[in-house]
C-alpha cells in the first residue's frame, strides 16, 4: 500500500522571542509587567491549524512508517491509523488511503468506537492535548475534553461507547512525567472521574485498556524500584508491568509481571486472550496470553 501524503510546513522552523523595552534586560520592571501586558493583548487567539506564518507543501509516497498506532473497526472491514500526526483508513483488504484528518495540527492514536460510527483520537487542535472525537469518515471534528496543563492522550472506549478512559499526563523537574487514568462521558467530557492515583511525577503509567465486558481496565505501569525516572535501567530485567482494576471493587492488582516488562496490554473481542509487548534480549517481541489465567 503506497499513501500520498501532502503536509503544510512553516518556513519558519524556530522563532526568537526577544524582550520587549517593557521587560527591561537590565530587571527595572518586573515580571508582572510583561503578564499583564500578555493579559490586555487584543491580538487574534492562536491558531494550530492557522499559524499564520508562510507555509510550503511536501508531497510523497509512503508505504511504511514507524511509531503508528493502528485499530479495527468492530466489523474487522477498516483499519484505522495515524502516519506523521494525520489519521487515515483503509481498507483491511489493502488499497489507497483516506485522509480522516490531517494538516498542522498533530492527531494520533485513533480508535473504533464499540458499534463502528466514531473515532477517538489525540488532537492538539486546540492548542494542546486533549482527546477529540470524530465520525468515522472524519466529519464533525470536535474535543471531548479540555485540559490547558494535565493534559490527555491514550484515549480508549469503554464497551458501552458512553464513556472513556484516557491517561492524565503529570510533571514536575523532568520531562518524562507519570500518568493517571481519569474517566469522561462522551461527548460531553466534563472535568473527568479519577481512576488511578499516581506514585509520583516520574514513574509513568499509561496505555489503558478495557476488557469487553467493561470489568476490568488494565494498563502498564513503571513498577521498578527507586521511585524515580532513569535511562539506564536494566530493560531485561522488570520494568513495567501491566495492572488492572477491577471497575466493581475497585481493586487493584499485578497481572504480568516477568522479566523483560510488559507493556501495551490489549484483550481479544471475545475476551478470552490478552496481547503485550515484552524485551527478549535485544528483540521486542509480541506475546499473547491466555486471559483466563490472569483473571481472578
Amino acid at each position: 500500500m503506497a499513501t500520498k501524503l501532502s503536509i503544510p510546513v512553516p518556513v519558519l522552523s524556530f522563532m526568537i522571542l526577544a524582550l520587549s523595552n517593557a521587560g527591561g534586560v537590565d530587571g527595572s520592571t518586573g515580571p508582572s509587567s510583561v503578564t499583564d501586558s500578555t493579559k490586555s493583548s487584543s491580538g487574534p487567539k492562536w491558531d494550530v491549524c492557522n499559524p499564520g506564518l508562510p507555509s510550503d507543501s511536501l508531497e510523497f509516497e509512503c508505504s511504511e512508517g514507524t511509531w503508528i498506532s493502528v485499530d479495527v473497526a468492530p466489523d474487522g472491514k477498516t483499519i484505522v491509523f495515524d502516519l506523521l500526526g494525520d489519521i487515515y483508513s483503509v481498507p483491511v483488504s489493502g488499497g489507497a488511503a483516506t485522509l480522516l484528518s490531517g494538516g498542522l495540527a498533530y492527531e494520533i492514536q485513533p480508535r473504533f468506537s464499540p458499534d463502528g460510527k466514531r473515532i477517538l483520537f489525540t488532537s492538539d487542535r486546540g492548542g494542546g492535548d486533549n482527546i477529540w472525537l470524530m465520525n468515522a469518515d472524519g466529519s464533525d471534528r470536535a474535543p471531548v475534553t479540555n485540559e490547558d496543563f494535565r493534559l490527555l492522550n491514550n484515549g480508549v472506549w469503554h464497551p458501552s461507547g458512553q464513556y472513556m478512559v484516557a491517561r492524565k499526563h503529570f510533571t514536575s523537574q523532568r520531562s518524562m512525567g507519570a500518568g493517571e487514568m481519569w474517566m469522561y462521558r462522551v461527548p460531553d467530557g466534563g472535568t473527568g472521574v479519577k481512576l488511578t492515583t499516581r506514585k509520583n511525577d516520574q514513574q509513568d503509567a499509561g496505555e489503558p485498556c478495557f476488557s469487553p465486558d467493561g470489568r476490568y481496565l488494565y494498563w502498564s505501569e513503571d513498577m521498578s524500584p527507586g521511585g524515580r525516572f532513569e535511562y539506564n535501567k536494566n530493560p531485561n530485567g522488570t520494568i513495567y508491568v501491566i495492572r488492572r482494576l477491577n471497575m466493581v471493587t475497585g481493586e487493584i492488582s499485578d497481572v504480568v509481571r516477568l522479566n523483560g516488562g510488559a507493556v501495551r496490554p490489549q484483550i481479544s473481542p471475545d475476551g478470552q486472550t490478552l496481547a503485550f509487548i515484552r524485551r527478549a534480549r535485544t528483540r521486542t517481541i509480541l506475546v499473547t496470553f491466555p486471559h483466563c489465567l490472569v483473571q481472578s
